[in-house]
Order: structure tokens, then sequence, then C-alpha cells
């Protein structure tokens, strides 16, 4: 090999080491958005839920770690397997994924509340990830009885 065949060798080396570097690093923060959260009014001060779908909209898995809000200090995530609801210390939110927080599902759970929300207000919380830090969202507080219905499939409907 001649020093001029070398030296382009030695520069598109470089430079496939520069683009691979600088692509691990682009996602390396997880991007959230959070759609459809709602509370329904709860019956009394003890409790209420929470639900929403968190997106994350890069190649990077992150986890929902916690949450806070002023309307109580005891913000709980709660899973739900086997029809049984249990606190746990974290939830997956996988890479260009989501996680649904639903009813009946998944959920955060509002304990021991410092006032009692009706509908039409608007309760703030802020979530709490492993990678993405802290994302503030709006709860609407809905009737007792409203579930969001997601559309299983968007294709051929025109959305």
């Amino acid at each position: 090999m001649n020093t001029r065949t070398i030296r382009t060798l030695a520069a598109a080396l470089s430079l496939t080491a520069a683009l691979a570097i600088s692509g691990c690093f682009g996602d390396s923060e997880p991007e959230m958005t959070v759609s459809g959260a709602f509370m329904p009014q709860p019956v009394n001060d003890k409790m209420a839920g929470g639900f929403m779908v968190i997106k994350n909209g890069s190649g990077t898995a992150d986890k929902l770690t916690g949450a806070t809000s002023s309307l109580s200090d005891d913000l709980q995530i709660h899973e739900t397997k086997d029809q049984k609801m249990q606190q746990v210390r974290s939830m997956d939110v996988p890479a260009n994924g989501e996680l649904k927080l639903e009813r009946g599902g998944n959920h955060i759970m509002f304990m021991g509340l410092k006032s009692t929300p009706k509908v039409g207000d608007k309760v703030t919380v802020e979530l709490r990830f492993e990678k993405a830090g802290s994302v503030k969202v709006e709860l609407d507080v809905k009737e007792r009885t409203y579930n969001a219905q997601a559309p299983t499939s968007t294709a051929g409907h025109g959305h």
C-alpha cells in the first residue's frame, strides 16, 4: 500500500468511528412524553389512582422510579398481577415503546389525599425516571366511571 491509500483508509476509519460514537451517544437520554393522563374523581380523601400512557421516543430504555404531587405526600407505583395490586420500586419504559398505566392494570396510587379533587380539576404530578429525569404532567379529574379507550388500530382510519 502506498502512503496515500493508508491516509485515505485512516481518514475513513476515523470518520466511521466518529459516526459510531456519536450515534451511541445520540440516544443516551430517553425522551418521555405523556398522553391521556387522568384521575377518576376520588370517592374520599383516602386514595386515588392516576392513569396515563408514557411513551419513550428514544432508543434507550428507562424506568419510572417515582412520582410526587402536592395532592399527596405518598405516591406509589403499583402493578397489578393476578388481579392483585402491589407496590413496586419501578416500572420499565422500553426503548421506542410505551408504558400504559390504566384501570385494572399498572397505575400511580395517591395515598392520604390532602384534599379531594372534583371533576374538571387538574392535578399536577412530577414523574421521575432513572435516566430521563423529571417530567411534569397534569391529570384531568374525570367522572368516577370514566375509562380511557385507546384505539386498537388507527390503520386505514385517517388518524
